[in-house]
């Protein structure tokens, strides 16, 4: 089932439970979707992988959020963005953990040679690549930059 029509079935079952986090949360994601597909030079639809890149993009902007209003002390607002996090990750992949990043990057290091910080680069492309949808790319270069200070 596409992410469209996902979204349509648990926006369905959000109004008739009236959740509101969810509610406000599904419609940013509809929205989204329908842009993009109404974008200029799009075709009409989404490939899986851009739908994974625009829910990615949703929760990284309530991340930011909620950073700043934790900042801001608006217990409120950071709460609102926290539910709506909860809600649009759903949809996502099962995010790797930690130590299974590490694993990855640390094969892909050796794979393309790479022994100092100005190799940087190099990993981030292939990492990225490989690595799409199951890691946010903050938590990518924190590994790389780790392990090749080493």
């Amino acid at each position: 089932m596409a992410l469209e029509q996902k979204i349509m079935a648990e926006l369905k079952t959000a109004m008739l439970a009236k959740d509101e986090a969810a509610l406000r949360s599904l419609r940013a994601v509809k929205a989204a979707i329908l842009l993009a597909k109404t974008a200029e030079g799009s075709s009409g639809e989404l490939k899986e992988e851009d739908e994974i890149k625009l829910l990615q993009k949703l929760v990284k902007q309530r991340k930011d959020s909620l950073e700043i209003f934790q900042q801001q002390s608006r217990a409120d607002l950071a709460q609102k963005e926290q539910e709506e996090i909860a809600v649009i990750e759903k949809f996502l992949p099962k995010q790797l953990s930690a130590d299974e990043i590490k694993e990855i990057i640390a094969t892909i290091i050796a794979e393309t040679g790479a022994s100092s910080p100005a190799d940087m680069g190099k990993v981030m492309g292939a990492a990225t690549k490989q690595l799409a949808g199951k890691a946010d790319g903050k938590t990518i270069s924190a590994v790389v930059k780790e392990l090749l200070a080493k």
